[in-house]
């Protein structure tokens, strides 16, 4: 294979100082020759520009040579230095055959170590593709030959687990023919679309402002404009006491991205919006569109004005079709959608972020010379009092927090806390021990925040709690009035006990999540599987969009392992946004020991989100079953949207040996919020 318009090692070292060893922490906090790249300016590469054709090159079979490389490219009317895969962006996209082996030899021209990994694929830990756990990196100059079993199929993606390399460009779609053709799903054209972000700033830098200002690229927040209309409407003293609320917790109500349209360039396909990228069907054909969510920070919601998608995979997986108006996609999730076009009429793939500051544009057209008219935008969406994990609110004139009249009990006796003590598997020299602490009073409906006056709100301060992680048997939800399938799909804070009050899991606090590294500890998370997301939850009533969840979603196939899960794992998604700190459990990777799981062990994990911000969570090496209602057909998926303030469950089969990353993928939240999973 030819490798055309990469630029070699030795051109970049000129422009380059310092050493190309890093460490683990170099690797998790993203420094590396990029940030220098930046600081100098463009260095003089030999080669053109990449072209922007938006024809990714396709390369099947069971061997491939894929090559890394930095390439220059223009986004915006000046020269910038992207990671590319054999010369593009996106990188090929590889087509396998499930039942194969396939051998990827990956070679590195960079002047820094670079890895890949293969999302979603399972797979032996030694060929993950992440370095520090699963394998050392690839060396500058080197070769690193994967190799492994093919035992799925569906849509998937590649990309790097290095420094910020993901989010210059170095990533590619994977599509799997399977065995034997799903049943009733047919199509005449299949067609990729994956979704992207660019920046002509160096990852380094972006990540660098963060950590100052973590509202730096924000330009949305409140203006004088807004606090007379809320005085209007809703009267001076609820106004006054909003405002102040959130003053206090020096947090912004406009707060969706930590990174936006003010820098970024959204692509599809690695094509800008100006551009326009074309997808041509014949007409009377029916389309599968790929789409995959391949951003470093972006979450998009999609549509297409005029037709309707019916979802037919949801992170390379059956499931039962579900038509829909618009869905959305976060960052690595992957859906495939079926589409049937009328006519010779051209359709707009429509992509727009979920802070609404930009979108990703693409048209399905019968002709290049017909397109669709673009939509605009939808407003932006504003946070409100539920997104912090504070319970309902009345959003009348007195604007008070519900708060539920009778506080669900909790029986500590009925809860093992008990954690892997085995010192042989801690990693950091971190105890897991866990000293159970009284949990026999918990009131719910608020948020304990650090700098807020609690006795105004009715807030119990659960600071006495010393519990690192929470890992119980598994739990019996029937004594909260709800019957046990609802309670463990996380449906809890959507029924209504008999007595009409809603019912909702008791949370728990480890004492980790006290301090400065945590400013919002939620005390009242609703399950998040019916919820669509901050910016859609209206889109039904005020535009007629019938918008997916994942309450939408059932395994087309029956639940493989249907064993009770043996035991419960709690996980809080935690940060301090003012200080752009994120973590579980209130700990940041580099201090947490990982979390151990026994092979072949059933294990439920719930994760709750008490941040203000939308985490895709992603496990490596096995599958996340989410707990829908319908237990016979668990969807499975290997990225899991948690919406801010609220709770998700999903079953895990621990059938993989091995250390897996587990993290946020939203790429600047991954220093903190990531943990490694050992299976034993």
């Amino acid at each position: 294979m030819v490798l055309t318009n990469h630029v070699r090692a030795s051109k970049v070292r000129a422009a380059v100082s310092g050493g190309t060893e890093f460490s683990r922490r170099q690797f998790v906090m993203g420094t590396g020759s990029l940030l220098a790249l930046g600081a100098m300016g463009l260095p003089s590469y030999a080669g053109q520009l990449l072209g922007l054709s938006g024809n990714v090159p396709v390369l099947d079979g069971n061997r491939f040579d894929l090559h890394i490389a930095y390439q220059k490219v223009n986004f915006t009317g000046t020269a910038r230095v992207a990671t590319c895969v054999n010369g593009g962006l996106p990188g090929p996209t590889l087509r396998w055959k499930e039942g194969e082996r396939v051998t990827v030899r990956v070679t590195n021209h960079l002047d820094e170590d670079t890895s890949i990994h293969w999302h979603g694929i399972i797979l032996p830990s030694a060929m993950d593709g992440v370095p520090g756990m699963s394998f050392a990196g690839i060396k500058p100059g080197e070769t690193f030959e994967y190799s492994f079993d093919v035992v799925q199929s569906g849509t998937y993606w590649y990309h790097s687990h290095s420094n910020f390399q993901e989010q210059t460009g170095l990533a590619g779609a994977i599509i799997i023919d399977p065995k034997t053709p799903a049943p009733g799903i047919s199509y005449d054209r299949e067609m990729l679309v994956m979704l992207s972000d660019w920046s002509d700033r160096v990852p380094a830098q972006i990540y660098a402002k963060l950590k100052k200002m973590g509202d730096y690229y924000n330009y949305r927040e409140r203006t004088l404009g807004d606090t007379w209309r809320d005085l209007r409407t809703r009267g001076v003293a609820a106004a006054w006491r909003e405002r102040a609320m959130w003053n206090r917790m020096r947090m912004s109500d406009r707060d969706i991205a930590d990174v936006n349209g003010s820098t970024y360039t959204y692509l599809m396909n690695g094509i800008t919006p100006a551009q326009g990228w074309l997808g041509l069907f014949k007409p009377g054909e029916k389309l599968l569109l790929r789409f995959i969510n391949a951003s470093g920070m972006s979450i998009f919601d999609v549509r297409i004005p005029g037709l309707k998608m019916t979802v037919v995979a949801a992170d390379g997986q059956y499931v039962q079709p579900v038509t829909v108006d618009e869905f959305r996609i976060a960052t690595a999730e992957v859906y495939d959608v079926l589409v049937e076009p009328e006519g010779d009429q051209a359709y707009c793939i429509f992509a727009q972020s979920n802070d609404r500051t930009g979108f990703a544009l693409g048209q399905l057209t019968p002709s290049s010379d017909k397109r669709a008219p673009v939509p605009a935008m939808d407003p932006a969406p504003i946070l409100n009092h539920e997104d912090m994990g504070m319970g309902t609110m009345n959003h009348g004139h007195e604007n008070k927090v519900h708060q539920h009249h009778d506080a669900v009990s909790h029986d500590s006796s009925n809860h093992d806390h008990s954690v892997h003590g085995d010192s042989d598997h801690t990693g950091h020299g971190a105890d897991q021990t866990v000293v159970a602490g009284d949990h026999s009073i918990h009131h719910m409906g608020a948020t304990v925040m650090p700098g807020m006056d609690h006795r105004h709100m009715g807030i119990m301060d659960h600071s006495s709690h010393d519990m690192d992680v929470m890992d119980t048997p598994a739990m019996d939800h029937t004594r909260h009035g709800i019957t046990a399938p609802l309670a463990k799909a996380g449906f809890g804070s959507n029924l209504a006990e008999p007595g009409g009050h809603l019912a909702e899991p008791v949370l728990h606090h480890a004492s980790s999540e006290f301090g400065p590294q945590v400013d919002n500890r939620a005390t009242a998370t609703p399950s998040g599987l019916g919820d669509p997301g901050i910016g859609l939850r209206e889109h039904a009533r005020h535009f007629g969009r019938k918008v997916l969840t994942y309450a939408d979603l059932r395994g087309l196939y029956p639940t493989y392992d249907k064993r009770e899960p043996g035991r419960e794992i709690e996980l809080h998604l935690t940060g301090n946004m003012h200080r752009y700190m994120w973590s579980i459990n209130g700990q940041n990777f580099m201090e947490a020991a990982p979390l151990v799981l026994n092979y072949g062990e059933r294990v439920r994990i719930v994760l709750i989100n008490d941040t203000m911000m939308t985490h895709p969570i992603h496990l490596h090496g096995m599958w996340s079953e989410l707990e829908t209602g319908d237990p016979d057909h668990l969807p499975r998926k290997h990225t899991v949207i948690v919406q801010p303030g609220s709770r998700i469950s999903y079953l895990v089969t621990a059938d993989a040996k091995g250390r897996w990353a587990y993290h946020c993928h939203l790429i600047y939240h991954m220093p903190g919020m990531m943990r490694e999973v050992r299976v034993v």
